[in-house]
């Protein structure tokens, strides 16, 4: 029963965020059994058209992503299906994270993000990269490289602000 609140004090204030994200484990749990699958077929329906048609928040249930994950004002926010999520981050509506379609036609894997990064609003995450622990992306920002750990990256391009200071 804990998996499924994982992200609620995360999300404290915020009721469709502890809604999307109990929604989205529950779908995630589901998918781990075929016959959960057909049983449970009606609600995977009803999931797909809530969070995705009328909320506009892409998140597919095979999705991988840690605990305590933050949505704020979730709209507009498309995550790919290979985005593999730590845990502890924030995402901000109008974000996309995906990969990209190579020049042959065949897509790149999905990008990889971090433990306890923050993405601000209208960030482009995209290809074959690695989001370091502890990032913070600002708003705007297009990230097409990957960041280090303890970064600050903005602007488009993505560029390193800033190495954050960590503390012993």
């Amino acid at each position: 029963m804990s998996y499924l609140f994982q992200d609620w004090q995360a999300n404290r204030r915020n009721f469709k965020g502890q809604l999307v994200l109990f929604m989205f484990r529950l779908v995630s749990l589901i998918n781990r059994s075929m016959i959960a699958k057909v049983i449970f077929f009606p609600y995977l329906m009803f999931y797909r058209y809530l969070v995705e048609w009328v909320w506009g928040i892409e998140i597919p249930r095979k999705t991988t992503i840690g605990k305590g994950l933050a949505l704020y004002h979730g709209q507009a926010l498309v995550v790919n299906l290979g985005v593999v999520i730590g845990d502890n981050c924030t995402l901000r509506n109008s974000t996309t994270i995906g990969n990209k379609k190579q020049a042959d036609g065949t897509f790149s894997p999905a990008p990889r993000i971090g433990n306890n990064v923050d993405i601000g609003a209208n960030v482009v995450i995209i290809g074959d990269i690695e989001i370091g622990d502890n990032v913070i992306i600002g708003a705007g920002a297009v990230v097409t490289k990957s960041i280090p750990a303890n970064s600050v990256a903005v602007g488009n391009p993505a560029r390193i602000l800033d190495k954050k200071e960590t503390t012993a």
